[in-house]
Formats: C-alpha cells, sequence, structure tokens
C-alpha cells in the first residue's frame, strides 16, 4: 500500500527529523530523576530547566511563569479549576464553540455549583459578537473569560490584544487555548494582556503527551495534581523529561521555519480553495476561512449527495487522512458542536483538511480529485 496522504495535521503533525534525535539522544543518557539529588538527577533537571527557558525565550515570557503538562487538555483545565478555586471567580465567561477541553470542564464546574457561566454569541461565520462580550464583562466585571486564540475545527481567529485589553478594562481575567497556534505563530507574551495560555508539542510537530501552560507572574494559583514538589510546587509528578526536551526543540524549529511555513500553508490552503470551487458545485467553506482564519484549517461544506455519509470511509480508502470536524470528535457518532452551533445544516457533510509543512501542491491536487470523484461518480 502506498503511503497515504496525511491532510490532518491540526489532529496531531509528524515528528520532525530533528526532535527525534534530540529525544533519542536524552534517552541515551539522561536516565536520572530529576528530583534526585545526585550528579545523574542534577543532569536531568538541568535539561528540563533548558527546556523552560527556550521555550521562555521563544513565547517572550519568563521562565517561572511555564510549567509542563501533559498535554492542552490538562492546562485548560487546571487555568478554569484554579482561576475557579484560587482566584475567586464566580463566573466564566466563554463561547459554545470552544474545544471540548473547555466546555466540559465548564458544565462540571457548572454541575458542581463553583461558578455561573455566560457564552458570547458567534456569527453563522464563527466569529465572536464582541459587543456581547463587553456587555456580559459589564455585568460581570470580575469573572474569567476562556476563548481559544484559533479555533481546532474551523480555523477561526480572534485577537488576542482586542479581547485581552477588553478583559482589563474591567478586571476580568482572560485564559485563551492557544493549542493550535503555538508553533504557528510568534508570540510575545509580554506584550500581550493575556493571563494564561497552553500549548501541545504534538500540535507543532513535537512528541504527544507533553505540554505547557504559562501563567503570568502574580496569579497566585495552586496545583490540580498532588503528590510532590514538582515544576515549582505546580504540578506533582515525576515529569517527562523526553518529551520536555523534544517540546523545546520542536518549538525552536518552528520559530525557526515560521515565515516559511505561513506562505507555504497560505499557499495550500487557497490552491485547494480555489481547487474545489472549480471542481465540485455547490461546494462552500465553514467558518472565517478567508478572513481572520489559520493557514493551516479549512473546512469543507459538501453539498448533499448520496456518497457525502461515507466520506471520511471513502477517502480513507482512497488512502487520505482527514477528519469531520474536530479531531477529539472524530471517532464518535455525535456530530460536531461547533458546526451545530454555527447553524451549518445536517444535510451537508464536512471535512476538515488540515495542512502541515510536509503537504504538498500535488497532494492537495490528489485529495481534491478523489473528492469529486466520490461525489460526483462517473
Amino acid at each position: 500500500m502506498n503511503t497515504p496522504i496525511y491532510l490532518d495535521n491540526a489532529a496531531t503533525s509528524p515528528l520532525h527529523p530533528e526532535v527525534i534525535e534530540a529525544m533519542v539522544a536524552s534517552m541515551k543518557s539522561v536516565y536520572g530523576n530529576p528530583s534526585s539529588t545526585h550528579a545523574l538527577g542534577r543532569i536531568a533537571r538541568t535539561e528540563i530547566e533548558k527546556a523552560r527557558k527556550t521555550v521562555a525565550s521563544l513565547l517572550g515570557c519568563s521562565p517561572s511563569e511555564v510549567f509542563f503538562t501533559s498535554g492542552g487538555t490538562e492546562a485548560d483545565n487546571m487555568a478554569l479549576r484554579c482561576g475557579v478555586r484560587d482566584l475567586g471567580v464566580k463566573h466564566l465567561i466563554s463561547s459554545k464553540i470552544e474545544h471540548h477541553a473547555i466546555t466540559h470542564t465548564i458544565d462540571e464546574l457548572e454541575k458542581e455549583g463553583a461558578v455561573t457561566v455566560s457564552y458570547v454569541g458567534v456569527s453563522p461565520k464563527g466569529i465572536l459578537q464582541l459587543e456581547e462580550l463587553e456587555e456580559l464583562l459589564k455585568m460581570h466585571p470580575n469573572s474569567m473569560v476562556s476563548l481559544m486564540h484559533a479555533n481546532n475545527e474551523i480555523g477561526n481567529l480572534i485577537d488576542l490584544q482586542e479581547i485581552g485589553g477588553m478583559c482589563k478594562k474591567y478586571g476580568a481575567y482572560f485564559h485563551s487555548d492557544t493549542v493550535q497556534t503555538i508553533g504557528q505563530y510568534a508570540f510575545q507574551l509580554n506584550e500581550i494582556p493575556v493571563d494564561i495560555i497552553n500549548g501541545a508539542a504534538h500540535k507543532f510537530n513535537g512528541p504527544k503527551g507533553v505540554g505547557f501552560i504559562y501563567i503570568r507572574s502574580g496569579l497566585a494559583m495552586k496545583p490540580i495534581l498532588h503528590g510532590g514538589a514538582q515544576e515549582r510546587n505546580m504540578r506533582g509528578g515525576t515529569e517527562n523529561v523526553y518529551g520536555i526536551i523534544g517540546l523545546a526543540k520542536a518549538l525552536e524549529l518552528a520559530y525557526r521555519d515560521l515565515d516559511e511555513k505561513q506562505q507555504h500553508l497560505r499557499r495550500l490552503k487557497n490552491h485547494m480553495i480555489n481547487s474545489l470551487l472549480e471542481s465540485i458545485p455547490g461546494v462552500s467553506f465553514n467558518g472565517d476561512y478567508d478572513g481572520s482564519s489559520l493557514n493551516s484549517v479549512l473546512n469543507v461544506s459538501l453539498p448533499p449527495s448520496p456518497n457525502s455519509e461515507m466520506i471520511l470511509f471513502n477517502l480513507d480508502i482512497a488512502g487520505i487522512c482527514a477528519s469531520g470536524g474536530s479531531a477529539c470528535s472524530s471517532g464518535s457518532a455525535i456530530g460536531s458542536h461547533v458546526l451545530a452551533e454555527l447553524g451549518v445544516p445536517s444535510e451537508r457533510a464536512a471535512v476538515r483538511f488540515s495542512f502541515g509543512k510536509q503537504t504538498t501542491i500535488e497532494e492537495v491536487d490528489f485529495a481534491v480529485k478523489i473528492l469529486r470523484k466520490i461525489l460526483i461518480p462517473a
């Protein structure tokens, strides 16, 4: 069988060869427990702190503001749960198109009676209604706002500066799930009015099972995982040393190639949009695809067809890896909560194609060709 064409980079991305090299080298020599005080423990501790300094330097913050986690989901839970418990937050403001790591955590906090919740409305293109957000902030000035920087299903981007400034004006804390944008865009956190963000290494060609949370200095937050003094008493449990080394290396490489990668992704996205419009009558696109949107994500809305119900299966058979909405729901019979909130008709199947630095124009052309063949058989 030929190697599948991978167009699901928003779900996870392939490991960069240099990341593999860095991790393998560390596995051979860095095997001490970072909490041990002997020589091998100190070597492991030094590697973790080197990685922390690398991440902090790239993101424009202090190393003391970076804490390593198991990934974005843990960091999202930590941001909301610690924010409510430790910062005196009694009201959360979010949207109904957030990742389930946010929406499900908010649901649980609400069930527990810990907070009340308000949701900012979105347009049919998934654009946040910022006038509504300001009204909610006026009503609940000491709340926490949690809005993702880029939507993982439709790619929509929000303006961190504008929303962060609004939160600051009304004395609210601002958390943004930046899992889809870390490694894709440059951040200078000392210049952005955001209190908490998070990232996951596997989204920017790093290893799975490791991520980080940035907590602005001065926020008195306590851990949700107890058991040890790791991560400066913020996360109990022996650190994932090899994963942390891989994360830092992956972020370093992502920043090195940032401009070139963004230009490449934009070309791929524009090419696929134009090719689909030429090839498939009635095709359209979900989200703000031609506005403020990720270059790496294109959510395609397909015209009703007898063959569209099994579209992902048929693409897979043809050797094309893509998703139907969020990767975290792609194995579920439940449809996309994001597309439902946008009012996308249920009879229109949706496929999320997401590109990486390794994706080629030829692969995009093949995917368009197969999609047309499935929907419009000869």
